[in-house]
């Protein structure tokens, strides 16, 4: 063993380091590493450990399998182009095909977007009541994205956030594996889905970062009136609580109802509003969403837009050539477009609504927009299930329809059918579903007269 002596002039450090080198192949660590027996010892991070998502926990915990004389009908996945009888727009396929072939968009954009993608959504979205620029929009890789940057610049592990029960699993999802606490406001079924408002405000405390409000609804299908949201903007104008918009379904609504975007109602309450293409412009997969910074009152002032840019460089923004055909896929995609698939939806959203209505033992709620419903299952009628995982669990197994319980939405006792699927086969759905529930409907104890009606 050759021992050195190195003389340092750096008054931090000690005058004299002992360094040891090792020349025979055997190596000797002095101090606190003597001794020390090395071995592996990799773990998984705290944020992978608290990353937990209910409806893969619950789907893929399902051990049953489909009926196999019957063709498998899947209205669980909230997937608009699964079964092809949704295709985007002709003008929304070319203006990816142009950008492809101009070849000004394979290399990094800014982490936030192109300038010019940002002014198209700015433009797009602008309007009196709400005004936008280029620096109040952030582009994301789809709305998920957007939520999760939202979510991370609002709110510090120990805080904790307001999320509506039904909601999304991804606020839960997300939250918790920063350490943010989740807390579950309700929506009232025999309202459409309305916010419990006086149970929502009981809720903030001082710990409470942000409130998340998801209109249009998924799981719901509901569309909250300009009143209902005023009334929701009181609270938390009230309780100096800035909102998360999740508005990736804004504009998808049906004929009888009118979409209100929050932000168009709001002077003195900060909104960040997430968006994207994936849902009216049917191109999921593409993964381009974006936040719009309303501030009228500039609360969130430059800290707020700043953190976003920082948090926006951990991935380098969204997919540039998807940013590349964003102007045209703003511009030229036409209204009937859009007016055919809302059409189409409501047309399977009355069908599905009225079929399942007439069935003993559920109570489906109407949908106003997106692309699902609610149904309450009767859960006494059908003693054989405990619950709705059971039930939705069955009647995969008996009929191939398959539906995803509410507990994945922690809302037990109803499930969630999605309603994009083509007419005939959401006619078909239905007449399994019907059979599945005439089979194991029950009438409870006492009301066999109800039942006789």
């Amino acid at each position: 063993m050759d021992r050195y002596v190195i003389q340092t002039n750096n008054d931090s450090l000690p005058s004299v380091l002992d360094v040891h080198v090792n020349i025979g192949g055997r190596s000797s660590v002095q101090g606190k590493m003597k001794g020390r027996k090395a071995r592996w010892n990799v773990r998984p991070s705290d944020m992978s450990n608290n990353t937990f998502n209910p409806i893969r926990a619950i789907v893929d915990n399902m051990k049953v399998k489909p009926n196999p004389n019957k063709t498998v009908i899947s209205l669980s996945i909230g997937d608009p182009t699964v079964f092809g009888n949704l295709p985007t727009d002709p003008e929304v396929t070319q203006a990816m095909k142009d950008a492809l072939d101009s070849g000004k968009y394979n290399g990094y954009a800014p982490s936030i977007g192109y300038l010019s993608s940002r002014e198209e959504v700015a433009s797009y979205y602008h309007c009196a009541e709400a005004p936008l620029e280029a620096k109040d929009v952030i582009l994301t890789s789809g709305c998920s994205q957007a939520i999760e940057l939202c979510l991370a610049v609002l709110a510090n592990p120990g805080q904790n956030i307001l999320i509506p029960r039904p909601g999304f699993s991804l606020y839960r999802t997300l939250a918790e594996s920063m350490g943010i606490e989740v807390k579950l406001y309700n929506l009232l079924p025999e309202k459409s889905w309305e916010i419990d408002l006086k149970q929502l405000e009981s809720l903030i405390d001082d710990k409470t970062a942000c409130l998340v409000v998801n209109n249009p609804s998924n799981p719901c299908g509901s569309v909250f009136s300009k009143r209902h949201l005023q009334k929701i903007l009181a609270v938390a104008e009230r309780q100096c609580v800035p909102i998360l918009a999740d508005e990736i379904y804004g504009d998808m609504v049906f004929s009888d109802s009118k979409y209100e975007p929050l932000a168009t109602l709001s002077t003195n309450v900060p909104i960040l509003s997430c968006g994207g293409l994936a849902k009216r412009w049917l191109v999921p997969g593409w993964r381009l969403g974006w936040i719009l910074i309303h501030d009228r009152r500039d609360i969130f002032g430059n800290e707020i837009r700043d953190g976003l840019v920082k948090l926006s460089q951990r991935i380098l923004g969204p997919c540039t050539i998807v940013q590349g055909a964003l102007k045209s896929i703003l511009q030229r995609t036409p209204q009937e477009f859009y007016h055919d698939t809302l059409s189409f939806l409501k047309s399977n959203a009355d069908l599905c609504y009225g079929a399942l209505a007439a069935i003993p033992g559920l109570q489906p709620v109407r949908p106003s927009g997106a692309m699902y419903l609610m149904v309450g299952i009767e859960i006494e009628h059908f003693p054989e299930f405990e619950n709705d995982v059971e039930f939705t669990e069955r009647l995969f197994a008996e009929q191939s329809v398959h539906c995803l319980p509410a507990t994945c939405f922690e809302y037990p006792n109803f499930f969630r059918v999605v309603i994009t699927v083509p007419e005939v086969m959401m006619l078909e759905a239905c007449s399994r579903i019907q059979e599945f529930c005439e089979r194991h409907y029950h009438c409870a104890e006492g009301s066999q007269e109800e039942c006789d009606k």
